[in-house]
């Protein structure tokens, strides 16, 4: 045993906006039980892979102080792979044993289809249903997704990945369907806008299909997209958008708003028991470096020590909810009796250069605390915006706070300081 597992190592603390330690995420409520232990979570997303630099020197007990940092207890439960910096290559191991789930009653087991299961949102709803006790099946065709989000699943006997695009149909046995299958950032959106479309109309269409057959309970990620320009602030579910149908975001602007119509037809008309969340700026670790979002674009421009880029003049407001206050949503929305849109997503609102000033600052103070400060300060620089972006951006979640009782717990500060400490972390092990 090392120095480093026989000593104990201080986890992170993560306080509530009333400093009051957050331990746990989720709640029981309708019926369904979703708490699991913030532990747990981090340890599967924060260090999904035990990486250890090759030679194993002097460096091996500091290497495992950090990952203690970040696994806490559960260490055990990871592949712990070797990176081999010379020549720049990993050795990936499989997992020796799964992390602890729930043993639930058959009669409490549900059989939960989630769509687009291996992106930045499913993966982290596949952890929290998966360590709840569910049997779950991942449907992704991988364009924006990775294996890596949940191979540490793979092999466990409540789990199953199918590599599958939606717009085939498929068959399965299920209680359950969240769809989330779409691409959702505007780079990634844009490059095929024929195929956006095609995936939020047909896909939907598809899904929908199933849990008719199946008489399956079916929600539907829609977005905050489907309120285009808003001249309503901030907005409401009743508000029916200012969105242009021909910019080079209606892709995905309007074959989300198709698919809710989809939705709502099916549920007219054949009955089909469903839910509709519209959802708002999210981040948090396992997001693409690379997508084009405000949040990773900041943090990863700041690590490297590069000007951190403002489109427009930095006026522009946004609203940023932390990943495990949308994954608490969604799954109260699910359980809940609620059949009309509900916006989920963070009140604080941001000016795009406010919000630029923060994350130079957090990641100003993990570096220094890392002992890891840049040689100079980051500058923020301003480049023209964007056609079609919008120029405000707030959720009413009067209706989810009243229907569902929720409301966000991480405040932006919080989870931007776990997502720097997650950027960092993949740019140390070399795979950022």
């Amino acid at each position: 045993m090392s120095a480093a597992q026989s000593q104990p190592v201080a986890p992170i603390r993560t306080l509530d906006k009333n400093g009051n330690a957050i331990n746990t995420v989720g709640f029981e409520r309708f019926g369904f039980d979703c708490e699991v232990s913030l532990d747990i979570l981090r340890s599967l997303y924060l260090r999904p892979h035990y990486v250890i630099t090759a030679p194993q020197d002097e460096k091996l007990e500091e290497e495992e102080k950090v990952h203690a940092k970040f696994t806490g207890p559960y260490g055990e439960y990871q592949s712990k792979s070797i990176f081999h910096p010379d020549i720049q290559s990993i050795s990936y191991t499989t997992l020796s044993r799964f992390p602890p789930v729930k043993l639930l009653a058959p009669s409490k087991r549900k059989r939960i289809l989630v769509t687009g299961g291996a992106g930045f949102v499913g993966s982290h709803l596949v952890d929290r249903l998966m360590i709840l006790g569910h049997e779950v099946t991942v449907l992704d065709n991988f364009f924006t997704g990775s294996k890596t989000t949940v191979s540490h699943w793979v092999g466990h006997p409540n789990f199953e990945m199918v590599r599958h695009d939606v717009v085939e149909p498929f068959m399965i046995e299920c209680d359950q369907i969240y769809h989330l299958a779409c691409p959702a950032s505007p780079p990634h959106y844009q490059f095929n806008a024929v195929k956006t479309v095609k995936t939020s109309f047909m896909g939907t269409l598809n899904m929908l299909g199933l849990a008719k057959r199946t008489k399956a309970r079916f929600l539907i990620t829609s977005t905050s997209e489907v309120y285009g320009d808003p001249e309503v602030h901030p907005q409401h579910e009743d508000y029916w958008g200012h969105v242009n149908p021909i910019g080079p975001r209606a892709c995905y602007d309007e074959g989300k708003r198709v698919a809710e119509t989809l939705t709502y037809g099916f549920h007219r008309q054949d009955g089909v028991d469903v839910r509709v969340a519209r959802i708002f700026n999210t981040y948090g670790p396992r997001m693409n470096p690379f997508d084009g979002r405000v949040v990773s674009n900041f943090i990863v421009q700041a690590l490297r020590g590069e000007d951190m880029t403002v489109y427009g003049d930095g006026k522009q407001t946004r609203s940023f909810q932390y990943i495990h206050d949308l994954i608490d949503g969604l799954i109260a929305l699910m359980n809940s009796n609620e059949t009309r849109p509900v916006n989920l997503g963070n009140g604080d609102e941001f000016t795009i250069g406010e919000f630029a000033e923060l994350v130079r600052e957090i990641v100003e103070k993990v570096q220094t605390e890392d002992g890891t400060p840049l040689a100079r300060r980051v500058n923020i620089v301003y480049k023209p915006m964007p056609t079609d972006d919008p120029q405000k951006r707030r959720p009413d979640t009067t209706r989810a706070k009243q229907t569902l009782d929720w409301q966000p717990r991480w405040t932006v500060r919080m989870g931007l300081e776990e997502m720097v400490r997650y950027y960092k972390a993949k740019m140390i092990e070399g795979s950022l």
